[in-house]
């Protein structure tokens, strides 16, 4: 395996520094979600955004429980005991979104690959009671790779969500370092079914600082944008602890302009770059825009 050399004296720039927030929505959403005992991406993987996100009325809701099977070294979700599904999950999401009043609904999951499906039917009955309780509302979904399982993969698409969103999250190069048990291929081919439906817009995201090089990143835009990505999120990669994959670089807030800009020059429709993005933050705008 590669090892990849970590600058010395590497310093977090001020631009990666986040404000504080806790007005009455961010409580409001702290207090639904403990109702419910329901996850969210924002509290498990430590999302710099978190703050922002509660205290506008948003959050990521994190299906089929807090804990995944697999050890992605770039992902603070965490590895312990895993839950059996909630037969009440769907209807306790339903009702926060209906209380939260939201628009657009983003719904993501651990990696379950102990589940025969993967979960693909949680997610399923998740958006159908969504749906069934909500009108007018759009619908993301951000899944895993199924193990490139396309039977597990329609019983998801055949929901037809709003957006399909998958990541690749890195360049190829770095899989067997960062993501050890996906396989980029396998998630190119995944955004390729979504897009070959023609019913819903097809999203992918990456981090950066990893070890990548540009032109490296460069060739994944082509990649993505051949397998039907549409959309496109592009942010800066933290550490989560010392045990996990070390920041290589802090890309400057106008690379993160250059970035953007070559991922559009593949013909990428809409591309969100800043060094504070995250897959879903604002979500809803970046799919209305």
């Amino acid at each position: 395996m590669e090892k990849l050399s970590v600058p010395s004296g590497l310093v977090k720039p001020p631009w990666l520094k986040v404000k504080a927030c806790g007005n009455g929505k961010y409580l409001e959403v702290q207090s639904i979600l403990k109702k419910y005992k329901l996850n969210t991406v924002c509290q498990e993987a430590n999302c710099p955004n978190r703050g922002d996100c509660f205290s506008r009325g948003t959050a990521t809701f994190l299906i089929m429980g807090p804990n995944c099977t697999r050890h992605c070294q770039f992902c603070n979700v965490t590895h312990g005991d895993i839950a059996s599904l909630d037969e009440n999950e769907p209807a306790h999401i339903a009702r926060a979104v209906e209380l939260l009043g939201l628009r657009h609904a983003v719904i993501t999951s651990v990696t379950r690959d102990d589940l025969a499906d993967g979960g693909a039917l949680q997610f399923a009955k998740v958006v159908a009671a969504i749906r069934a309780s909500r009108e007018n509302i759009t619908i993301e979904i951000l899944t895993p790779d199924f193990m490139g399982c396309h039977k597990d993969l329609n019983v998801v698409l055949n929901t037809n969500p709003d957006i399909f969103n998958h990541n690749v999250e890195t360049v190829p190069r770095l899989y067997a370092m960062v993501r050890p048990q996906a396989n980029y291929h396998r998630s190119l081919d995944i955004l390729k079914m979504a897009a070959e439906t023609g019913r819903m817009a097809v999203k992918s995201g990456l981090m950066v600082g990893l070890g990548e090089s540009i032109a490296e990143l460069e060739q994944v835009f082509q990649d993505i944008q051949r397998a039907g990505v549409e959309y496109l999120t592009i942010g800066q990669y933290l550490a989560p602890s010392k045990n996990h994959h070390p920041v290589i670089k802090y890309y400057h807030p106008e690379e993160f302009k250059h970035l953007a800009a070559a991922a559009e020059n593949c013909g990428i429709k809409s591309v969100f770059s800043a060094p504070l993005v995250r897959s879903s933050y604002h979500a809803q705008e970046q799919f209305q825009s």
